[in-house]
């Protein structure tokens, strides 16, 4: 596989990815909050928060997802082990903890004011484990990738 079509091939996951997200953020978690209430009048006063929550937590998700494209785009140049690669790794990592530590504090916060359940929170903690999950992932890649763009560098100075 070459890396022109290696490049196409991760920036076809990224928009799938992204209009998946799309529909789950702003189709499904708005329709199933309306039948909720529907269902169960006395939570109304509970979907305006939730949905604020849900809607902002997405930000750092696309974020994430822009930086993903933009290194597709070094890959596609054939610059997969770049400094710049490293630093796109380092944000995704840091975008997945803050949304990680940001769903858990809203969850938390939403607990206090008697918007959520406790089970809601404690189930919720797999997603917070896999955002700390992705994070550190994308933080071990970018350091390999840092170490491979430095021996990269020495090597092309090699006569």
């Amino acid at each position: 596989m070459t890396q022109k079509s290696l490049s196409r091939w991760l920036k076809g996951v990224i928009t799938g990815v992204a209009v998946c997200g799309a529909v789950i953020y702003f189709y499904l978690v708005p329709m199933l909050g309306q039948e909720t209430v529907k269902a169960y009048p006395e939570f109304s006063y509970c979907y305006g928060p939730w949905l604020t929550v849900i809607w902002l937590s997405a930000v750092p998700c696309y974020l994430a997802l822009y930086f993903g494209w933009k290194i597709t785009v070094e890959i596609g140049m054939d610059n997969s082990f770049s400094v710049e690669n490293a630093r796109y790794l380092k944000r995704i990592s840091t975008l997945a903890l803050l949304d990680s530590g940001y769903f858990f504090l809203a969850n938390l916060i939403l607990l206090l004011l008697n918007m959520n359940h406790p089970g809601i929170l404690l189930i919720s903690l797999f997603v917070e484990f896999a955002g700390v999950s992705i994070a550190v992932t994308a933080a071990a890649l970018s350091h390999l990738v840092q170490k491979a763009a430095e021996i990269q560098s020495e090597n092309e100075l090699t006569i």
